[in-house]
């Protein structure tokens, strides 16, 4: 299996990060994924998950930054703004760590949704992985990403992973 993300000078384009413009922003952050594009899907996949992880956030905020993370998606590309066609599962990114740090109630647009990248002190890479599973996930929106992976155990049939910059 392969993806495929278009980059724009080797980099995710704006409208997917921090320079979005305002119809790609909720709360002034961007909440609209860019399109990938997916080949040689392997035989017997029942559904699809997908993360992206800001490892080079380490330094930052002292944990890699978890940006989006769906499941039960169709097998098929994965479009823009996959939000908009409420299809998959969405899992819990890291602004779900100021939810807890300020004891406010969740914001599933913001907490349960593709935050774009906005790296906040260079070009940093977000490592996209797309996994074809044998069957779709016992999983609710909401979910963490230990929790992807403990129920995607035994079902991954493939892996494609894409290293993708992003400017700050």
């Amino acid at each position: 299996m392969k993806i495929n993300v278009t980059l724009e000078n080797g980099l995710i384009p704006d409208k997917y990060a921090k320079h979005a413009p305002i119809p790609y922003r909720t709360n002034d952050m961007p909440t609209v994924n860019f399109p990938v594009i997916i080949h040689d899907i392997p035989e017997g996949t029942k559904s699809l998950s997908v993360s992206l992880i800001d490892y080079d956030a380490v330094p930052v905020t002292g944990f890699p930054w978890i940006h989006w993370l769906a499941a039960n998606l169709p097998v098929d590309d994965i479009p823009e703004n996959l939000r908009a066609t409420h299809k998959g599962i969405s899992g819990t990114n890291s602004t779900w760590h100021m939810v807890k740090k300020a004891n406010e109630p969740a914001n599933p647009v913001i907490n349960q949704a593709y935050i774009g990248p906005m790296p906040p002190d260079k070009t940093h890479n977000y490592t996209l992985s797309v996994f074809a599973l044998n069957t779709a996930l016992d999983i609710e929106d909401g979910f963490f990403l230990n929790e992807l992976r403990t129920k995607s155990n035994g079902h991954v049939l493939a892996r494609a992973t894409s290293e993708l910059p992003a400017r700050a």
